[in-house]
C-alpha cells in the first residue's frame, strides 16, 4: 500500500523542491540557482536539448557520440529486437552485438526525433478557437493545427516532424519542431536476463541490478548522423550529487480536476486492468505452446505485465482519500477566487459547469468508443494486421480531404510516420495474431452485448475464434508490399479490395468514425474549453512559473542521487556488482548467463551498478539520460521505485525515486562481460573508432 501522498499540483501552495517536469523554454533557473548554486546557460540548455531524443513509439533516448550513437533502454528497443529475431536467433532474449558499424541492421519502423525548436503559437490557436464549441471547436482546432504544422515542415515532412502541443491543458499551445531520423540501426543489446534481471518481482522496486540498455545509431543519407551529444563520464555520479534527466514523460494528470480523476478511477482504470489481466493469462497459455510462440509473444508479454503494475499503482494512489481531498481543497480555493470577483467570474465563467456534461458523455461513450475506435487496451480489434487495415481504410478517406479537414493524425506533416509503419519489414506472427484478435473480439462481444447492432454487424453468425482464423488465414496485409500498394492506390484501391481484413475495417469504419466524432465533440472539446479557462485563472492568480502536465515532449527534471527511508530502514542510493551475484539464484528471473558468470572474477565487485535519485519522472522517461551539471552522461533512467507509480498524479519527494544504470557499470559490462571494446572506446572518446574529438560539438 502506498504511503500517504502529498499534493503536487501546479496550483498547490508550495511544490516540493525537486518536483517538476519543466519545458526546455521555461526552466526554473532561479530555483536551481537558489537550491544548488547552478545556473544553466543558454549554451547548456541548447546542448542538452539537441543531445536528447525520443523514440516516436514512446520512449526517450540520447546521443552519446558525435557519430549518431544513441543510448536508450533495452525494453524500449524490445520491438526492434523481436522484429530482427528469427528462427535461429532471439536478439531480445540473447542480446546482440554488431560485428562492425557497416553491418548494423536497421530497426523496422523505428523513428527517432531530436528537438530543434519550440515556438509559442498560443495567440494563433486562441484566435482560431474563440467562440467555438463542440463540433465547430473540433473543426477549428484541426484546421489551425494543419496550417501551423504544414508551414513548419516547409514541404519536407521526411526531414522535419512538427507537432502542435497543448500545454497546461489549453492554457498554452506550443509548436515543437523535430529533426526526424527514420533510419535507426541496432548496435548493441545485452541479454534479457541482464537487462531485466529480477523480472516482474523486481519491477518498480529497489535495490535493482539491471543493465537495461540498448545502443542504436541514427543514420542520415546512409551515413552515421553527426550530432550534438552527451560525453560519457566513466566515473558515474556520487551520492548527493545534483543530476538532471532530459526525457519525454508521456502524460500526467496533476492538473486535471478531481471529477476527471474520479472518473478515471471508477471507469477507465478498472476496465483497462481487467482487460489486461485476462490478456496476461491468454499470453501465458500461448507462450507455453512452444519456444517459437514464447519468442513471438515476448514483447507483448513484457508490455502487458509492466502496464498491470503501473495501473495497480494508479488505482492505489487514486484510492487514497487524503490525496484527492488535498486536490479538492486546492480546486475549491481556485473556484472561490474566481467567484469572489464579478470581473473574474465574467472572464473565466464556470469551467466546472462546462466540464460536467462532458463527463456524462464520457461515461456513456467510453465502452463503445474504446471497443470500436480504441487503439490501446481495452479494444475490440487487437493485433498488427487489423491495425494496418484500419490505417489504410481511414488513411484513404482522410487523404482525400483538404488537409485542414482531416483528423490531426492524418495531416500531411504526420504521414511519413504512418508510411514507415505500413512499409515496415517487421514480421507478422499469424498464430499470435489469431490469438489476440479472437480474444479482443470476445471482449467486444462481452462488453457491448451479443444483441448489440455493431456486434451483429461485425461478427454475423461467426464466433470470435472462427472470424479471427478466417481473417488471419486469408489476409495479405502481412506483406509490406501489399500494404504500400493499397496506400498508394488510395480510395479506389481500398474500395476494390477483397482482402478480408480490409473488408472488416471498411465495415467497422462508419461505426468507429461516428464514435470518434462524438468523443471529440462531446468529450474532448468541452474538456479542453474547461481546462483552458482553469489554466488562465491559475496563471492570473499564481503566475506562469509552473510546469505543465507531461505531453510526451522534452522536459528537464533536476534532483539529487539519494536513497530513502522505507518503514524505518534506510535504502542506500547505489547497488553494486556484488549484490547482483548475491541475488542470483540460477533460476529465472534471477538467472545470470554464462558471460556474466565467467566475468565475475574479472570484475571489480564494488563497482556501482544502479542508483536512485529524486528526479521527477513517469512513463515515457524510460531511456532518458541522467546528466551532471557539466552536461556529461552519468546514468540511464530505466525505472522508478514503487512509490513513483503515483507520480502521474502527485510527487512525494521523500519517497519518489527514479532508478538508473550507472555509466560505470555500463562501461565495465561492455569491456569485461560482453568484450565490446570498440563500443566502450566510442563512448569514452565520443567518436567512432575511438579517436578523441571535441566532445559535444556538432
Amino acid at each position: 500500500m502506498l504511503a500517504a501522498l502529498l499534493v503536487a499540483s501546479p496550483w498547490a501552495s508550495a511544490a516540493h523542491a525537486e518536483e517538476g517536469m519543466w519545458t526546455m523554454d521555461n526552466l526554473p533557473v532561479k530555483q536551481m540557482q537558489a537550491q544548488y548554486g547552478f545556473t544553466p546557460s543558454a549554451d547548456w540548455i541548447k546542448r542538452v536539448t539537441q543531445s536528447s531524443a525520443r523514440l516516436a513509439l514512446g520512449c526517450s533516448a540520447s546521443f552519446v557520440s558525435g557519430d549518431g550513437l544513441v543510448m536508450t533502454n533495452h525494453h524500449c528497443a524490445n520491438e526492434c529486437l523481436s522484429e530482427l529475431s528469427g528462427a535461429s536467433h532471439n536478439y531480445m532474449q540473447d542480446g546482440y552485438t554488431s560485428a562492425a558499424q557497416a553491418r548494423e541492421p536497421k530497426c523496422p519502423a523505428m523513428e527517432l526525433d531530436r528537438l530543434d525548436t519550440i515556438s509559442d503559437v498560443t495567440p494563433r490557436m486562441n484566435a482560431a478557437l474563440a467562440g467555438k464549441h463542440g463540433a465547430d471547436y473540433t473543426r477549428a482546432q484541426q484546421a489551425a493545427e494543419s496550417s501551423i504544422e504544414k508551414s513548419c515542415v516547409g514541404g519536407d515532412a521526411t526531414l522535419w516532424r512538427c507537432d502542435v502541443v497543448t500545454l497546461y491543458h489549453g492554457g498554452r499551445t506550443a509548436l515543437y519542431r523535430y529533426r526526424r531520423y527514420q533510419d535507426v540501426r541496432l548496435v548493441f543489446a545485452p541479454d534479457q536476463n541482464a537487462a531485466f534481471f529480477g523480472g516482474d518481482p523486481d519491477n518498480f522496486n529497489f535495490p535493482r541490478y539491471d543493465l537495461d540498455v540498448t545502443f542504436l545509431r541514427a543514420y542520415d543519407n546512409g551515413h552515421p548522423a553527426h550530432t550534438q551529444f552527451f560525453p560519457f563520464d566513466p566515473a558515474g555520479p556520487k551520492d548527493g550529487q545534483l543530476v538532471f534527466t532530459s526525457g519525454n514523460p508521456g502524460s500526467t494528470s496533476r492538473e486535471e480536476p478531481v471529477a476527471q480523476l474520479q472518473l478515471l478511477r471508477d471507469l477507465e482504470l478498472p476496465s483497462t486492468y481487467g482487460y489486461l489481466s485476462t490478456l496476461d493469462g491468454i499470453l501465458w497459455e500461448y507462450g507455453r505452446t512452444g519456444a517459437s510462440a514464447a519468442q513471438d509473444a515476448q514483447d507483448e508479454v513484457f508490455g502487458v505485465e509492466n502496464s498491470l503494475k503501473v495501473y495497480t499503482g494508479w488505482l492505489q494512489t487514486l484510492a487514497d482519500p487524503s490525496m484527492l481531498a488535498a486536490k479538492q481543497k486546492a480546486e475549491d480555493s481556485l473556484r472561490q477566487w474566481i467567484d469572489a470577483d464579478p470581473q473574474r467570474k465574467n472572464q473565466y465563467g464556470d469551467p466546472w459547469a462546462t466540464l460536467a456534461p462532458s463527463l456524462v458523455a464520457e461515461r456513456r461513450l467510453f465502452v463503445p468508443y474504446v471497443m470500436l475506435e480504441g487503439t490501446r487496451a481495452p479494444r475490440g480489434f487487437a493485433g498488427d494486421l487489423f491495425g494496418y487495415a484500419k490505417m489504410l481504410v481511414r488513411g484513404a478517406a482522410e487523404r482525400a480531404k483538404p488537409d485542414a479537414d482531416r483528423l490531426s493524425e492524418y495531416h500531411d506533416a504526420k504521414l511519413p510516420a504512418i508510411e514507415a509503419q505500413l512499409g515496415s519489414s517487421a514480421p507478422v506472427h499469424p498464430n499470435l495474431e489469431r490469438t489476440l484478435l479472437a480474444f479482443s473480439l470476445t471482449r467486444l462481444r462481452q462488453s457491448l452485448g451479443a444483441d448489440d447492432a455493431a456486434v451483429k454487424t461485425i461478427l454475423g453468425k461467426q464466433s470470435p475464434e472462427e472470424m479471427s482464423t478466417h481473417l488471419v488465414n486469408f489476409t495479405n496485409l502481412g506483406d509490406a508490399k501489399v500494404r504500400m500498394q493499397l496506400w498508394h492506390g488510395g480510395q479506389a484501391a481500398i474500395d476494390k479490395s477483397t482482402d478480408p481484413m480490409i473488408v472488416l475495417a471498411r465495415t467497422v469504419e462508419p461505426l468507429a468514425r461516428s464514435l470518434r466524432d462524438q468523443w471529440d465533440n462531446q468529450v474532448k472539446a468541452p474538456q479542453r474549453e474547461a481546462s483552458e479557462a482553469l489554466a488562465r485563472a491559475r496563471f492570473a492568480r499564481a503566475g506562469t512559473s509552473v510546469y505543465p502536465d507531461a505531453t510526451f515532449t522534452q522536459r528537464l527534471s533536476y534532483g539529487t542521487v539519494k536513497g530513502w527511508d522505507e518503514n524505518g530502514h534506510q535504502v542506500p542510493a547505489f547497488t553494486r556488482f556484488s549484490g547482483l551475484y548475491d541475488r542470483a539464484t540460477g533460476s529465472d528471473p534471477f538467472k545470470l548467463t554464462k558471460p556474466w558468470l565467467a566475468a565475475k572474477s574479472k570484475l571489480d565487485l564494488d563497482t556501482p551498478f544502479d542508483f536512485a535519485s529524486t528526479n521527477d519522472i513517469i512513463g515515457g522517461n524510460s531511456g532518458s539520460p541522467v546528466i551532471d551539471a557539466k552536461g556529461h552522461a552519468v546514468g540511464l533512467i530505466f525505472d522508478g521505485n514503487i512509490h513513483s507509480l503515483g507520480g502521474d498524479f502527485t510527487y512525494d519527494g521523500s519517497q519518489n525515486r527514479a532508478v538508473s544504470v550507472d555509466t560505470t557499470a555500463l562501461l565495465a559490462a561492455l569491456k569485461t562481460v560482453y568484450r565490446n571494446q570498440a563500443l566502450a572506446d566510442e563512448l569514452v572518446s565520443g567518436h567512432l573508432g575511438g579517436h578523441a574529438g571535441a566532445a559535444g560539438k556538432s
